[in-house]
């Protein structure tokens, strides 16, 4: 029997209790830093050599669904009643909406460090330190809407217009491409500053702090966002005829992306699954 993962905003207060106590939990053992730590490895920008799984690359969607449900295995191990819900950032758009609650993620950042002072992983609250990054700051840091050079988060005219393209992807498979759903939704685009910010990664960049660059998973709310993405990626394939992930095929040698990207079979590190196996997990998960 597939389980439900909600919007965090019709979460009880129970849920959002047990939530947050699996999170704690998992943190608690050292499970939860090994997955900031998995993000950061797996973090490869597009002007660096290699493989590419996790951004500026087709795999971006299935390898964040499988990042995803593993860290909500994890939960679930502790507590079999929880689900990661998700943040639907076309809705609840102010700094003071869920998912920002006392009780479940905390608020913003105070305006002379950007530190988290309220809520469960707040670190004065004992039980979140940021041992992961590229900072020596071990706090969790936010700056919702950049207050001094304010941003607002994606519209849900922008995100259908990334719905609406009927193509999963395509050449050259990275961050420059202007067709395709993945890299509308993920979000890299044209120019500097707020306007090169789309959907995915704007979200990044609203709520900042913490959530910019490989260790952003730090911030619970990462998987939040990811969860609302990865909806996305089913609303995506329930909307058109021929869903599939693309490239079908590995490029050929001759090609840049030779060995840089992952094909529709070919194995996602470092789980070894395919984008075909990921592509539909309805007998695991759905959305409400």
């Amino acid at each position: 029997m597939p389980y439900t993962r909600k919007n965090v905003n019709r979460l009880t207060g129970t849920e959002r209790r047990r939530f947050v106590g699996a999170l704690l939990e998992v943190k608690r053992r050292g499970e939860y830093d090994e997955f900031v730590r998995m993000h950061i490895e797996y973090n490869t920008p597009d002007g660096e050599h290699g493989l590419r799984a996790a951004h500026m690359t087709p795999s971006f969607l299935p390898w964040h669904r499988k990042f995803l449900l593993e860290l909500e295995r994890a939960l679930r191990r502790v507590d079999a009643s929880v689900t990661v819900p998700y943040w639907d950032w076309t809705r609840d758009r102010t700094a003071t909406s869920v998912p920002w609650l006392d009780d479940l993620l905390g608020g913003n950042g105070r305006r002379s460090d950007r530190q988290v002072m309220t809520g469960p992983f707040a670190y004065r609250a004992g039980h979140w330190k940021i041992t992961e990054g590229v900072t020596d700051v071990r706090y969790l840091t936010r700056d919702l809407g950049h207050a001094r050079s304010p941003i607002e988060l994606p519209t849900g005219a922008e995100l259908n217009q990334a719905l609406a393209d009927p193509v999963y992807d395509t050449a050259p498979w990275n961050s420059t491409v202007t067709y395709g759903f993945r890299n509308k939704l993920e979000g890299w685009g044209a120019g500097r500053g707020s306007v090169s910010w789309r959907n995915h990664n704007r979200v990044h960049r609203w709520v900042g702090g913490s959530m910019l660059g490989g260790a952003s998973a730090n911030d619970p709310v990462f998987w939040l966002h990811h969860a609302f993405v990865d909806l996305q990626w089913t609303r995506w394939r329930q909307q058109h005829r021929d869903p599939r992930y693309l490239p079908a095929e590995p490029p050929g040698v001759h090609d840049a992306q030779h060995r840089r990207i992952v094909a529709r079979h070919e194995r996602l590190p470092p789980w070894g699954v395919t984008p075909d196996e990921l592509e539909d997990l309805s007998g695991i998960y759905r959305y409400e």
